[in-house]
């Protein structure tokens, strides 16, 4: 039996038994599916290794190790799908300003994509971890638009400036600002640079995870697991052991669990008492 292409087992992975046609209704049903089948985590800066952003080697990670990735990673898979299937779409990247003032100059640290289908714009993502767009947003309208999660509107400054709102509770939040500057391979470089070895990032030594089901968000942020639902308040709670984070991980998170994992789970937890 002929050996299944790394893109054939993404396809398989997003329930595809042949390419769907380049459509919206397409690109609607392949944003939702990757990030429910995918998890955003950071295992990799957690134990402080590189994280290597070429396609074959993300293609690696995510498709055959079971692991998931990254805005560098998983946007960059997600893109190349995108473009195999006939879409016309490029990359483009963003500042997170999540947690903090909309209006902040942080650095361009987020990649996501613009796709454009008839003539009309959209942004979509698969990386942006516990709030993550699970639909793609048309970019020239700052309605507020529905999504299989919660509600999301884009802001124009005039400028070429978009920011991101989502809707959590009765809050819009800011979480990146963007625009459509073209960006080669060596600005997604610096980024995951940045991202993945600089002691100022929120990522190097931190464990991150994220998935969405129906209605839900799973986050775990080092020992802190939470259930987010549309309808009723989220269910927290602080995570004891390694052994329940190695299981969340797996059973959650549907995550690949690294070996050498364990030990610094046991660091984690050891300094958080």
């Amino acid at each position: 039996m002929a050996r299944l292409t790394h893109r054939q087992l993404y396809l398989q992975r997003l329930g595809y038994d042949t390419p769907p046609v380049p459509s919206l209704h397409t690109l609607h049903d392949l944003q939702l599916r990757h990030v429910c089948a995918f998890a955003f985590e950071s295992l990799s800066t957690f134990l402080h290794l590189p994280v290597p952003i070429d396609l074959p080697s993300v293609e690696q990670k995510v498709l055959v190790d079971g692991r998931g990735g990254y805005c560098y990673e998983l946007n960059q898979m997600f893109l190349a799908l995108l473009q195999d299937l006939g879409f016309d779409a490029r990359g483009i990247t963003g500042r997170v300003v999540m947690g903090g003032p909309p209006d902040a100059r942080t650095a361009r640290t987020h990649r996501l994509s613009l796709v454009t289908l008839d003539g009309v714009r959209y942004i979509t993502d698969v990386g942006f971890g516990g709030m993550v767009p699970s639909s793609p947003l048309q970019l020239d309208s700052e309605a507020v638009q529905a999504t299989t999660h919660e509600p999301y509107r884009l802001t124009c400054d005039g400028q070429g400036s978009y920011t991101l709102w989502a809707q959590v509770a009765t809050q819009w939040r800011g979480l990146y600002v963007f625009d459509l500057q073209e960006q080669g391979d060596i600005d997604y470089e610096i980024g995951n640079w940045y991202v993945s070895t600089h002691p100022q990032s929120p990522f190097v030594g931190q464990l991150k995870v994220a998935r969405l089901a129906t209605g839900q968000r799973h986050t775990l942020n080092n020992a802190n697991y939470a259930v987010h639902y549309l309808d009723r308040p989220s269910d927290k709670r602080v995570i004891e052991s390694a052994e329940e984070v190695l299981v969340l991980l797996s059973e959650t998170f549907g995550i690949r669990v690294p070996g050498q994992l364990g030990p610094a789970l046991d660091e984690m937890l050891a300094a958080k008492t």
